[in-house]
């Protein structure tokens, strides 16, 4: 079956590296760290008081204040990732099929800060103070709803929920729409704003959290020898994918085409990967079957890489048995390194690193690379930039409950190159 070619052709990001695409990539390729102590409230109390913030969001200035007070703050990051991707895309919607163009924009949590607020209202003040937006703020397709009202958008509109998958398995799905020809448009990615006192704490007591409150910018340590938790982060990121004949035909400006797509289960364990790497290789292998690439053809991965203990060395082991002899010559990074992890829009972020990646020929760093760990002996692109001129990345993510996904791209090179997935 013939289907349809993808390409990327516009690009929004909310971060704690930067609140839009350029102050975000310099950030990265800088190996700059949007990791501090936690701003949002008083973490003094908390074992754990760091969190990649995203910093100087006015709400009140981009939506106006009706609209910042009636949606979470994950809807908001999302809304804000959206606009900046539609505008990147030059994406005239009087000049498109409404129905033809659909969001798939998902959340690990959803709102659950608008949750907690209105659970102490409700102690504080009694039920009848509780907000009627409540619902509507929490629930976790508020920020897929949000554009698709915001943008009079008709189309398909679906919100993903696979933890820290979400942002991958939205982009995947989000394609598989425009190649079997139900969409010529769709904007897609993830958000999430869940630096909380109760996230942190939960996270915290499952043992998942770096505890290094001294020096917040050297607690995320993907792949490190010394590494002792994820650092949680909040923020979002939205790409535009348009069908081949939808983007030229409009003269639209493309980043990079998306060629392929895995997804798979661990089906072990609701929160430890499996420790052999089994379903991460398992979602590597289809996207690289979906894309008809030889492993050889790959130049970089923009690792899961969350600094845990489990994660990285069952990665590591992941990508030599799906790569084997290419992975001791495969530049792989983890920018959750310096972003924190973005949990639902950490996969969609880390999409965007690969397509600017092809883009410039850059590729960010893993900072806080100091200690070699033996189980994880790959290249990580330690601490510093690299150019490399890649034409094939891949970013993979891995979720609580053994989700995995798995999405590749390629530098766009006109027409005649190969399409993925044909």
């Amino acid at each position: 079956m013939v289907r349809n070619r993808v390409l990327v052709t516009g690009l929004g990001a909310v971060t704690p590296v930067g609140n839009d695409i350029p102050t975000m990539w310099e950030n990265l390729v800088a190996g700059r760290s949007g990791v501090d102590r936690i701003r949002q409230f008083d973490p003094s109390d908390l074992d754990v008081q760091i969190a990649g913030e995203v910093k100087d969001f006015d709400a009140d200035a981009l939506f106006g204040r009706r609209e910042a007070r009636r949606n979470d703050k994950f809807t908001l990051f999302a809304w804000e990732a959206a606009r900046q991707a539609i505008d990147d895309a030059a994406l005239s919607l009087d000049d498109v099929s409404r129905r033809r163009v659909g969001v798939v924009v998902g959340t690990g949590i959803g709102g659950v800060i608008t949750l907690l607020e209105n659970y102490d209202t409700l102690q504080k003040k009694g039920p009848h103070r509780v907000s009627p937006f409540m619902i509507p703020m929490m629930m976790p397709n508020a920020a897929s709803a949000a554009i698709a009202i915001a943008y009079d958008l008709q189309g398909h509109n679906i919100a993903v929920v696979s933890a820290c998958a979400t942002g991958s398995h939205a982009i995947g799905e989000a394609a598989e729409l425009i190649r079997l020809g139900k969409a010529d448009v769709m904007i897609c990615g993830g958000s999430e704003a869940a630096i909380t006192p109760i996230s942190v704490s939960g996270f915290k007591n499952m043992g998942a959290l770096s505890m290094r409150n001294d020096e917040p910018s050297k607690a995320c340590r993907p792949f490190d020898a010394e590494r002792d938790g994820f650092v949680i982060g909040e923020g979002a990121g939205i790409i535009v994918l348009e069908s081949l004949e939808h983007a030229q035909k409009r003269g639209g400006r493309i980043y990079a085409e998306f060629i392929g797509y895995g997804a798979t289960a661990d089906g072990t364990h609701i929160t430890a990967p499996d420790v052999e790497g089994a379903g991460a290789a398992g979602a590597m292998t289809l996207a690289l079957e979906d894309a008809n690439l030889a492993v050889e053809e790959v130049d970089y991965i923009n690792a899961h890489g969350t600094s845990t203990l489990l994660n990285d060395p069952m990665e590591t082991k992941a990508i030599r048995r799906v790569f084997k002899a290419h992975a001791d010559r495969l530049p792989i990074s983890s920018t959750k390194s310096m972003m924190g992890h973005l949990m639902g829009g950490a996969g969609a972020a880390e999409a965007i690193v690969c397509v600017k990646s092809l883009e410039t020929g850059w590729v960010p760093p893993t900072i806080n690379y100091e200690n070699p760990d033996p189980a994880c002996d790959l290249d990580y692109v330690p601490n510093r930039a690299r150019k490399i001129d890649p034409r094939v990345a891949m970013s993979s993510s891995f979720g609580f409950g053994g989700h995995n996904g798995c999405v590749v791209f390629r530098r766009w090179e006109g027409e005649r190159a190969n399409g993925g997935g044909a």
